[in-house]
């Protein structure tokens, strides 16, 4: 894992406000969160970040500073297991620095046992969202083991603060009512993830529910050795179908 010297000139937040802004410069709405995920890595002892939509217990990938923090984000959708799952839920930050032994093994093992394999040792997940309601996470991830400190936490908290401000801002239409937030963010999520329209093709397979439709994809891909987003992809191209297995 990354770690810098001590920072001599401004603090810890002003820096961090003064390399967000930096990266946030010129950025049209839809490369705001790859670029905020850029910011954590340069701010943050992490090698990588990826922030994902949640919605109906998927978390949808929006972006990722490369192809391993995009694959071990990959691999908590397929299994439906793992910190930023623990995020989404608890809507407070999960902090697993360490994916090689004690308890944050013990919580999520197959995870672990993936994401190692993958090279990451520490994974950090942030909700994005409020007290009420998460839209999504930010989920940093790191090549040795090791805990934030509160200052790095703070920082964190911050770049997801971002992150958030980032998402509601995405183009979407004039939706009014009591579940508007909610329309928004299954339409966006169908919009940039092929697992979302996947699981609607397996619901009309099979004439079941989202919750099931979910399950059958993520036990497939999971029996396969794949990942559900490669899954998805036959599904939607048509070359895998569920009701004929």
């Amino acid at each position: 894992m990354r770690r810098r010297d001590e920072h001599r000139g401004p603090g810890p937040e002003r820096r961090a406000a003064d390399v967000i802004a930096d990266r946030l410069r010129g950025a049209g709405p839809g490369e705001a969160p790859v670029r905020l995920c850029r910011a954590a890595v340069d701010l943050l002892p992490v090698t990588g970040a990826s922030v994902s939509l949640h919605h109906d217990g998927m978390p949808l990938q929006l972006g990722a500073t490369g192809p391993r923090a995009a694959y071990v984000t990959e691999i908590q959708a397929t299994l439906g297991d793992g910190p930023c799952q623990s995020a989404a839920r608890s809507r407070a930050p999960v902090l697993a620095g360490d994916m090689t032994a004690g308890r944050d093994v013990a919580r999520w093992p197959v995870f672990a046992e993936q994401a190692t394999a993958a090279g990451v040792r520490a994974v950090y997940s942030l909700p994005l969202g409020d007290a009420h309601v998460c839209v999504g996470t930010l989920d940093l991830y790191g090549d040795t083991p090791g805990e934030l400190s509160g200052p790095e936490l703070r920082t964190a908290r911050l770049v997801a603060g971002m992150l958030t401000l980032a998402l509601m801002d995405l183009p979407h239409a004039e939706i009014t009512g009591e579940q508007s937030e909610e329309v928004w963010l299954g339409g966006l999520a169908a919009d940039h993830d092929p697992l979302y329209q996947a699981t609607g093709m397996i619901m009309a397979q099979l004439a079941v529910g989202t919750d099931e439709a979910l399950a059958r994809l993520r036990a497939h891909a999971f029996a396969q050795g794949r990942t559900a987003l490669d899954v998805s992809q036959d599904v939607v191209a048509h070359r895998l179908r569920f009701d004929t297995e």
